[in-house]
């Protein structure tokens, strides 16, 4: 269960067929094979050994997809920086896990300008992607062009393959480790839990530092399938890119799927072809799924749910389960367990529960985490028992669908992003006016979530709610930080002093049917 194994696949069955294809460049296998064993080749020569981490800070590319089996071609490990971190959160990610080579696109030059001074473990930039190299950096392309393709290390099975960061309880992102059995095993059960068109041709918008895009691209890769690849999402170049290529599969975030049926341009564009849109990282209302399929008929619909620390797949609710005739309530479920995941709904001391009964989604099988990188208690925690606990809410019905009701960590989903709160508070806890702070996740029509604080400032202080976002820009990711800000004379506080977060959330989520959005 090796990553690579597809490329080796593609030289023997289709070298010649057209792999990628980003920014008018188009790649056939054998071509885009031979980039990935040169730029392996430049990462050893650069001092990188076999359990190495590689770092990458750029926009979705030809050149993203290539350093993800370049690095793990030369049997290391990838570390795909979230590309809407500060500098401080970046650094903090390098030297988590001891992260010394990062490649970066021309999109993000002036990012990395100060990011060595901030950084212990940072000793090498390599410029990847279009352009000339940055001063400080090493030419990638040119490298690559000079050197010779190196032999796969062949390293897969339990063999570590990613670290991919996620947002921490206690403040600070925790790295999530993923074996290549975890990635490989996933894909393959993704692929037949969502059924998908024969010979497609995907679009992969999603970002590639998140596992659901490079998920995407792990996936239409093991099939051998034709990737149109754009930086981001952006309507205009989504629909322009289904209707020129054809394109016949993609993984949509709710807020992008909402974004681009609502374009005004949107009727002037030929999506007949797409056939299957996918989509999770955050739950849909019922209203625009329905808009959503009135808007491309041609296409079924499958909702994927899942998380980092489980490579990401664990439920899938397939497109049949959409089609006219099924129970209405049924679209509200996240779906019925992929073929390789075992999924329970515990109680609080751990016992099973019946259908029916609310409590903690847990996972096991093969696409569980390893553990977070350098926490053994978090890891211990979360790994309790042999089940990942996922800290959703949830139950499930008689006929094995799970449905995610609530969320029991301290965390919002705002546009597929995952924040926790404590990251959040620990910002505004900087600022000197302020005594008390809680940031809880409030229904917003655009984001699903927004980010939402309440706040105390200190007796004499004074403090606006634009002040206060600014501040936070300074410390965390713009997505992290608060939409809206409320000051209040005293928050609800528990016997034990803990605020009651309950309390703060109940009239915003008042009369809907669960507490997620």
């Amino acid at each position: 269960m090796n990553l690579t194994q597809p490329l080796h696949k593609a030289l023997v069955e289709r070298p010649r067929a057209e792999a990628l294809l980003c920014a008018g460049r188009r790649s056939d296998w054998a071509g885009f094979v031979d980039r990935v064993a040169r730029l392996a080749a430049v990462l050893r020569d650069l001092g990188v050994q076999p359990g190495d981490r590689v770092g990458m800070l750029g926009l979705n590319s030809d050149h993203y997809v290539a350093f993800l089996y370049a690095t793990w071609w030369a049997g290391a490990v990838i570390n795909p920086v979230n590309i809407r971190w500060s500098a401080k959160e970046i650094a903090y990610s390098l030297d988590d896990c001891d992260t010394r080579l990062l490649l970066v696109d021309e999109h993000f030059h002036g990012a990395t300008a100060g990011l060595q001074s901030l950084s212990k473990s940072l000793a090498t930039l390599v410029h990847w992607g279009q352009g000339p190299a940055p001063e400080g950096a090493l030419d990638g392309p040119a490298l690559v062009a000079a050197a010779a393709p190196t032999d796969d290390l062949g390293r897969g099975g339990s063999d570590l393959a990613a670290v991919m960061y996620t947002g921490g309880t206690t403040g600070r992102p925790k790295g999530v480790m993923l074996s290549h059995a975890n990635l490989y095993c996933n894909v393959l059960s993704a692929n037949l839990a969502a059924q998908r068109p024969a010979e497609s041709v995907g679009i992969n918008c999603a970002p590639m530092f998140h596992v659901g895009g490079m998920a995407l691209a792990l996936q239409l890769i093991q099939r051998l399938c034709r990737q149109v690849i754009l930086p981001g999402f952006d309507e205009l170049p989504v629909l322009e890119a289904i209707a020129a290529e054809r394109g016949t599969e993609t993984f949509l975030v709710p807020t992008m799927l909402k974004r681009l049926i609502e374009h005004p341009r949107f009727a002037e564009f030929d999506c007949s072809s797409m056939q299957l849109v996918l989509y999770g990282a955050a739950p849909i209302a019922e209203a625009l799924l329905a808009a959503a399929q009135a808007a491309l008929p041609a296409a079924g619909f499958c909702q994927l749910y899942g998380m980092t620390e489980l490579s990401p797949v664990v439920t899938a609710l397939p497109a049949w389960c959409h089609a006219p005739g099924q129970p209405a309530a049924r679209l509200r479920s996240v779906g019925r367990p992929v073929p390789i995941a075992e999924v329970r709904i515990v109680d609080a001391d751990d016992r099973p529960l019946p259908p029916g009964q609310v409590g903690e989604i847990v996972v096991r099988g093969p696409l569980v985490m390893q553990g977070y990188w350098g926490q053994r208690e978090q890891t211990a925690q979360a790994l309790r028992g042999g089940w990942m606990h996922t800290g959703d809410g949830g139950r499930m019905d008689a006929d094995g669908f799970f449905y995610v009701v609530d969320r029991l960590k301290d965390m919002i989903v705002s546009g597929g992003e995952n924040v926790y709160s404590a990251e959040v508070e620990n910002a505004i806890a900087q600022l000197p006016q302020v005594s008390l702070a809680a940031v809880i996740g409030v229904p917003d029509e655009r984001w699903g979530e927004r980010v939402h604080a309440v706040v105390v400032l200190r007796p004499g202080q004074a403090l606006g709610a634009d002040a206060l976002i600014a501040h936070c820009r300074t410390q965390i990711a713009g997505y992290k930080c608060p939409r809206s800000v409320e000051f209040r004379d005293a928050l609800p506080i528990t016997a034990a002093g803990k605020i009651q977060k309950v309390e703060l959330r109940a009239p915003f989520w008042a009369g809907l049917s669960r507490r997620v959005n």
